[in-house]
């Protein structure tokens, strides 16, 4: 009895720790089985990563997101300075030329004049200036004069119409021309009585202006 009692206690704890055994590593693997489901997230994840992978395929990168600076816009301020312009005296039309702006030049067209061919002077006038402007061209303002040495010949002055004034507006650059001829008379002021004839020789003609320096031509009167 005491043998049989023996053998029977010990298959008893031989069955009850197989049995335990077999608790015990049914918890392990459900336990395993829960942490593994955990991880998976579900499953859909890594399911589609473990496919992609054994497929030989690229798993698709995420894509990031990037700012871009956006650039601030730039000010530029620009002073501008104010002129304040004086206006400069009237300038009228028709005032007198200023004594540089006007060229006054003589020619005598032949340089000698025989029996009674009288001789011929060519008097002009040029306003240079910016504008036109008024200028005496008459014998009081333009005096031509016929010497021969010291001695004083003929004077166009002395024979002119009225008071031998003419005064005439000048545009620029358009010149004044006018011939006067001699009559190979001497003359005196108020050109009357009796003229003597000026002998053959040599004479000198010159043109006299206010604030212009004469200008002179020699000529020969002839036999």
């Amino acid at each position: 009895m005491e043998l049989g009692t023996e053998r029977s206690s010990h298959e008893e704890s031989a069955e009850a720790y197989w049995r335990r055994r077999a608790f015990a590593l049914t918890g392990v693997l459900a336990t395993v089985g829960l942490v593994a489901w955990g991880c998976s997230g579900g499953g859909g994840n890594d399911k589609d990563r473990s496919i992609h992978n054994a497929a030989g395929l690229s798993t698709p990168t995420p894509v990031s997101t990037v700012s871009v600076p956006v650039a601030t816009p730039t000010v530029t301020i620009t002073a501008t300075a104010k002129v304040t312009v004086r206006p400069s005296s009237p300038v009228r039309i028709g005032d007198a030329c200023a004594p540089g702006d006007v060229v006054v030049n003589l020619d005598s067209k032949a340089d000698a004049y025989r029996g009674k061919a009288r001789p011929q002077f060519l008097i002009s006038v040029v306003n240079t200036g910016k504008r036109p402007c008024t200028f005496g061209v008459g014998p009081k303002e333009l005096e031509l004069r016929v010497t021969s040495g010291p001695d004083r010949i003929w004077s166009s002055a002395h024979c002119a119409r009225g008071d031998g004034s003419s005064i005439r507006l000048l545009k620029r650059g358009i010149p004044y021309a006018e011939t006067v001829t001699w009559d190979r008379k001497r003359s005196a002021n108020g050109c009357g009585g009796s003229r003597s004839l000026a002998r053959p020789g040599t004479y000198v003609v010159a043109v006299k202006a206010d604030h212009q320096r004469p200008k002179r031509e020699v000529f020969r009167l002839r036999p």
